[in-house]
């Protein structure tokens, strides 16, 4: 009987004890939050999807028309801290970190578009291709976004600046069929690909580490803490690193990102 009740203050006392511990860590949250406000910050923790695509621009003229397009689900989650500035506070400065994908999945007809595919046995064939190309684009990255901020009204405020991305993981594969490869050029060996036949390609480890370009965005204030954002994020640098020359143009990533953030 004495050993129940001895257990039953031991738990009581550490039961107080943790949730005294609990309080005071809030209290002390809730302190750093406001002296954080007061001098002009403000942080959040955003999430969304990203639909896009990564393309030429314009499209060149190897590429004769887009057949079908599926985004795939590509997920970005980010955590930022603002610093506002003035009385009004209309002005600010973001900086980020955002662990987000990028992906699609196209169907294209093209005529003399530069290709390296790998063969049945296991070996490559480079040359120009007519016909048609399935791509598969899947590249996740770290990105650090650096923007300047605009307060319209007290629901909302847009965004502009410059983002820097480093690919932890990145895939640019696919298939050919229902056409043929010239090799090396447009006059030489004609390799034919009918019906059920197909080639693939892989130019995964020809991607770009680095990777920059610009963003615009804009937000709505829907609660105290509750936001809805969109992300325009457009890339300035081919996807392929610089001597890469089996596809002649340059590709950039250009995707829309749409989700919600918390404001603490």
């Amino acid at each position: 009987m004495k050993k129940t009740i001895y257990n039953k203050v031991v738990g009581i006392v550490f039961l107080t004890m943790l949730f005294s511990h609990v309080a005071y860590a809030q209290n002390e949250r809730n302190k750093a939050l406001i002296y954080s406000y007061l001098h002009g910050w403000e942080y959040s923790i955003k999430a969304g999807l990203s639909i896009g695509g990564t393309s030429p621009l314009p499209l060149p003229k190897e590429i004769r028309s887009i057949d079908s397009y599926a985004p795939n689900i590509a997920i970005a989650i980010e955590g930022n801290a603002t610093k506002w500035f003035g009385n009004d506070k209309k002005w600010g400065m973001t900086a980020g970190i955002r662990l987000e994908n990028k992906t699609m999945t196209t169907e294209a007809t093209v005529k003399n578009y530069g290709m390296k595919i790998i063969n049945t046995n296991g070996g490559e064939l480079q040359g120009l291709w007519t016909g048609g190309v399935k791509t598969k684009v899947k590249n996740s990255y770290l990105t650090i976004p650096l923007l300047a901020n605009y307060k319209i009204s007290d629901r909302w405020k847009i965004s502009l600046g410059p983002y820097f991305s480093y690919m932890t993981e990145g895939s640019f594969s696919g298939h050919v069929y229902e056409g043929h490869l010239r090799t090396p050029d447009e006059t030489g060996q004609r390799v034919d690909f009918n019906g059920e036949s197909i080639a693939t390609y892989d130019f995964s480890d020809n991607l770009r580490k680095f990777q920059w370009g610009a963003q615009l965005g804009g937000e709505w204030k829907a609660f105290k803490h509750l936001n809805i954002y969109a992300d325009l994020t457009w890339g300035l640098n081919d996807i392929f690193k610089k001597d890469f020359d089996t596809i002649t143009f340059a590709m950039y990533p250009i995707y829309l990102n749409i989700g919600f953030g918390y404001a603490f």
